[in-house]
Parts: structure tokens; C-alpha cells; sequence
């Protein structure tokens, strides 16, 4: 019995939870931090890396509105909720495709798919600024094609009667309403995105595999069921932008700065938080 209980006592120390701040956190194994991206790389411009990954938020992008927006405007054509998938099938079409699509591209782009957490990853220094914009222009111009695609199949009567998938926020519901609910909605999404990504967290944790595209989507999923009901869920610029556009229908612009204003800032929020309280990267010391 009591080598039984000293083998206890050694594998509950084995992995400490107070973490030294600083250089002495690390061990030989561990994650050494890189250097943060530059602000601009030139030079980046020049490499088929940079535009095929452009190429492949685009792509993303588009097939994301398609598929999100078919089946938004499916429901909405159902005589009623029990003929068609409700407001889970929406949110698991919304989870499933960017787990899909983050697993098919971040090899390539990192499966951004999304202008706020381009954001967030930039305000993290994880990419530069040329690379920041040119993603969230990509992902603009996929998702008005996306939303273009689906009018073209629904016809211009059937798209506008069903709404075309744009964002506004629901009656009962106030601006502040929409806004609180878009910045915790994205805040949700990119801290999941800076925890399932961690390197840092992947080289302590080795022992606990994880599929950085399930967590993502789920928290996804997770939110459009909170809020669909109060925004039809934006927490993407470029979603709530494409739609709109295509839409083009005058409530479709009435909060529309919501769903621009709430994602950036809920992104900056979870990319503070991660850098600051989670790694405490400003407080480590440098060799």
C-alpha cells in the first residue's frame, strides 16, 4: 500500500498546476514562444503561399454562406418548425461547416473564415497586417458570393420573401441587446479558437490529444443557439456583410454596424485575455 500511495503522490505532482512566470515555466520539451509577426512583411506579397492561402479563405468563405444560407431560408420556407431542421439544425449547419472547412483549410490559410478572428489573431501578433487585410478582403468577396450563388438557385421573389439569411436584430429586443450579445457570441468563438490553436498548450498537454476544428465549431454551434433567437447570430462580419448585400433590403442595414462593431470587439476581448491572463506573455521574461 504504500508504494501504491507514493505512486499517487509523484503522479499528482508530475504535472504541476502553478506554473512559474517566466523562462523557468519551460521545460526541454516545451513550447518555446516565436516572435511575434511583423507589422508588415513585404515580401510576403511576392510568395504563392500568401495568395493561395487568400485563395482558400475565399473559397471557404463562399461554400460557408451557401451552405449556412440554404439552410437558414430552408427553415424559413417549412410551413412550420416540426417540417424542417429548427433552429438546432441551423446552428449544427453553422457548427459542421466551419468544422468542415477550418479541418480543409488550416494546413493552408489557418481556416480563419472569419474577419474577427483574423482580427483577434492579428491583434495577437500571430499574422501580419498584410496578411490580416488581405484575408478579411477574401472573405468579404467569398461571402457576397456565397449569397449571390444562393439567390441565383432561390430566384430574386423566393430570396427576399425568406429573408436571404441577413442578420438584424429580432423585435423584443434592444441594439444594446444585439451588440451584448455579438461581442460575448465572438469573444466565445476566438478564445476558443486561441485555445484549441495553443502550441504552448499542445506541448504541456501533449498526453490530451485535440482536434483543433471540433472545439471551434462546436463553440460555433453553441452560440447560434443562443443567439439566433436575439440577432439570427453574426459573430462574422463577412456572413452578416455578404448577406446583406445581396439582400439589400433597408432593415437589413439598420444595426448592420452591430455586426461589425460586437465581433471586433468581443475578438479584441479574447485576444487580450489569452495573451495577458491566460499565457501572460506581456509578463515573461526575455533572453
Amino acid at each position: 500500500m504504500e508504494g501504491k500511495e507514493e505512486d499517487v503522490r509523484l503522479g499528482a505532482n508530475k504535472f504541476s498546476e502553478r506554473q512559474p512566470i517566466g523562462t523557468s515555466a519551460q521545460t526541454d520539451k516545451d513550447y518555446k514562444e516565436p516572435p511575434p509577426a511583423p507589422l508588415f512583411e513585404p515580401g510576403e506579397l511576392q510568395s504563392w503561399s500568401f495568395w493561395r492561402a487568400g485563395i482558400a479563405e475565399f473559397v471557404a468563405t463562399f461554400l460557408f454562406l451557401y451552405i449556412t444560407i440554404l439552410t437558414v431560408m430552408g427553415v424559413n420556407r417549412a410551413p412550420n418548425k416540426c417540417a424542417s431542421v429548427g433552429i438546432q439544425g441551423i446552428a449544427w449547419a453553422f457548427g459542421g461547416t466551419i468544422f468542415a472547412l477550418v479541418y480543409s483549410t488550416a494546413g493552408i490559410s489557418g481556416g480563419h473564415i472569419n474577419p474577427a478572428v483574423t482580427f483577434g489573431l492579428f491583434l495577437a501578433r500571430k499574422l501580419s497586417l498584410t496578411r490580416a487585410v488581405f484575408y478579411i478582403v477574401m472573405q468579404t468577396l467569398g461571402a457576397v458570393a456565397g449569397a449571390a450563388v444562393v439567390k441565383g438557385f432561390e430566384g430574386n421573389t423566393r430570396y427576399e420573401v425568406f429573408g436571404g439569411g441577413a442578420n438584424s436584430v429580432n423585435h423584443g429586443y434592444t441594439k444594446g441587446d444585439g451588440l451584448g450579445a455579438e461581442i460575448v457570441g465572438t469573444f466565445v468563438l476566438v478564445y476558443t479558437v486561441f485555445s484549441a490553436t495553443d502550441a504552448k498548450r499542445n506541448a504541456r498537454d501533449s498526453h490530451v490529444p485535440i482536434l483543433a476544428p471540433l472545439p471551434i465549431g462546436f463553440a460555433v454551434f453553441l452560440v447560434h443557439l443562443a443567439t439566433i433567437p436575439i440577432t439570427g447570430t453574426g459573430i462574422n462580419p463577412a456572413r452578416s456583410l455578404g448577406a446583406a448585400i445581396i439582400y439589400n433590403k433597408e432593415h437589413a442595414w439598420d444595426h448592420h454596424c452591430i455586426f461589425w462593431v460586437g465581433p471586433f470587439i468581443g475578438a479584441a476581448l479574447a485576444a487580450l485575455y489569452h495573451q495577458i491572463v491566460i499565457r501572460a506573455i506581456p509578463f515573461k521574461t526575455r533572453d
